[in-house]
């Protein structure tokens, strides 16, 4: 195999779209062997995702997302405002979605479709919660759902959630105690 250099050039980019979470861009690149091609690319400024562990149980939520028209069974999660650390988002977004406080312990990161996006999801396991609310987002509505950690494994493993982050999340915290 003959190995050659990957890295691509911007020539030029035009804004598509500017929304309240992203923005796209239409980047026009040169390619490793000088031919040019077009990437639209979504610019998201990242998240955090949070497997709270009480007791034997996660404590998931189940909400409607209206991109799937559906109800979803996921972990607490939210989108990191500016000037905010993914650390203080975590920790806000667990007491507004579940009403707990706890410790967390950062997982890791990852990016979620790096072929069009840079939006990288910063995963946080949260223990010894305490009960502490926040109020939740105008826009958000939710239920807290208490599923058992092995319960949750088998979703997971029989394809029983649908959220990438929520499965990531649970295997990577969760995996090794089945």
């Amino acid at each position: 195999m003959i190995e050659c250099e990957l890295t691509e050039e911007q020539i030029s980019q035009e804004t598509i779209f500017e929304g309240k979470i992203i923005r796209v861009y239409k980047d026009s690149v040169r390619l490793p062997n000088g031919k040019s091609s077009v990437r639209e690319i979504v610019r998201h400024p990242g998240a955090v995702a949070i497997v709270p562990q009480l007791d034997d149980k996660i404590l998931m939520v189940k909400q409607y997302r209206y991109a799937l028209a559906k109800e979803t069974l996921e972990i607490p999660a939210g989108k990191i405002d500016p000037g905010e650390t993914p650390e203080t988002c975590a920790l806000r977004e667990l007491r507004e979605e579940t009403g707990y406080i706890g410790d967390i312990t950062y997982i890791g990161g990852f990016h979620t479709s790096p072929g069009f996006t840079d939006e990288i999801i910063h995963i946080y396991q949260a223990v010894n919660l305490v009960w502490s609310p926040l109020e939740a987002d105008e826009d958000e509505f939710l239920n807290v759902v208490p599923v058992l950690v092995q319960e949750a494994m088998d979703l997971v493993i029989h394809n029983g959630l649908h959220d990438a982050k929520t499965a990531l999340g649970i295997l990577l915290t969760c995996g090794g105690n089945k």
